[in-house]
């Protein structure tokens, strides 16, 4: 069986990769020890895949799949499971209920593929009574979700790894600090600077294809929302994949992407993904966060 993850020596140190959650993923260490390199890359990669089997909804064997079929009846929810219960209930207080885990069914209408298959009313419309987690029963740990909705926690999966992995590194390091750079499809965090004392270089894509801005990262993290890639378009209207969850619709007027700084991977994930649902308020939105931001449109 061919090694999940590769570990590549570079000029400061080492740089492992690997793919989770249908996302390339990089470690970048400050380091000579290639042993304790390949240490760190197994903790992460180990960590992130733990959670990508755990929480996926294309695993139809895990506790995902168990709570999407429980039809109606009550399940008593692991700790970690009632983190982000607990998490996904604050996003949708924050937003007012655009934040929405219980959004996800909505795929059934809207397959963002780049093409001009925009669906109709009615396929909008019969999707509608199933969305809404205040329609859902949560009493920590005991969780009921009723018939025929579904959660997915996509929306916050890939920030939680990001940060999980990191934890699960800096528990390689014995009370050194060696710096490390994780970046998960483009969401990242960071333990501090480099060793000689400069910033991490990190790139923000751009959208229009007009190459990449260049951001330095000393310490914290970043996440960036968007549509550069999963899109429809038709009749010369660019239909975004971030919908509404109370119509069913794209949010319209948004930016092309929103990315934000934050301490944690989490916090700049949920920020940027705010700002985008708050279409063409994403900038006054993050003024009033007074947070590091960058918008593109």
């Amino acid at each position: 069986m061919a090694n999940p993850y590769t570990v590549e020596k570079t000029e400061h140190g080492f740089v492992g990769r690997f793919q989770a959650m249908a996302s390339p993923c990089e470690v970048l260490m400050d380091l000579h020890d290639a042993l304790l390199a390949q240490q760190f890359v197994h903790a992460a990669y180990t960590e992130a895949k733990r959670i990508e089997q755990k929480f996926s909804r294309y695993i139809n064997t895990n506790f995902m799949f168990k709570l999407n079929n429980s039809h109606g009846n009550t399940l008593e929810l692991d700790d970690e499971s009632a983190l982000l219960m607990d998490f996904a209930f604050t996003c949708y207080d924050m937003s007012d209920g655009l934040f929405d885990v219980t959004s996800g069914i909505l795929r059934r209408a809207w397959r963002f593929d780049g093409s001009d298959q925009v669906p109709t009313e009615n396929q909008i419309e019969d999707l509608l009574p199933f969305i809404g987690l205040n329609k859902t029963t949560w009493q920590k740990p005991h969780f009921t979700l009723p018939k025929n909705m579904e959660l997915d926690f996509g929306g916050i999966g890939k920030e939680y790894a990001v940060d999980r992995c990191l934890q699960k590194v800096t528990e390689k390091m014995s009370g050194q600090r060696i710096p490390v750079l994780l970046n998960f499809g483009g969401d990242l965090v960071c333990n501090g600077p480099r060793f000689h004392g400069g910033p991490w270089q990190v790139g923000i894509e751009s959208v229009g294809g007009g190459g990449s801005a260049v951001v330095s990262l000393t310490s914290g993290a970043l996440a960036t929302s968007g549509d550069a890639r999963r899109f429809l378009l038709k009749d010369n209207i660019r239909y975004s994949h971030i919908l509404n969850p109370k119509t069913g619709r794209p949010i319209m007027g948004a930016p092309r992407s929103v990315t934000v700084a934050a301490q944690t991977c989490v916090e700049a994930g949920l920020l940027s993904t705010l700002a985008m649902l708050q279409g063409a308020d994403a900038k006054p939105f993050l003024s009033e966060q007074s947070v590091v931001h960058w918008l593109q449109d």
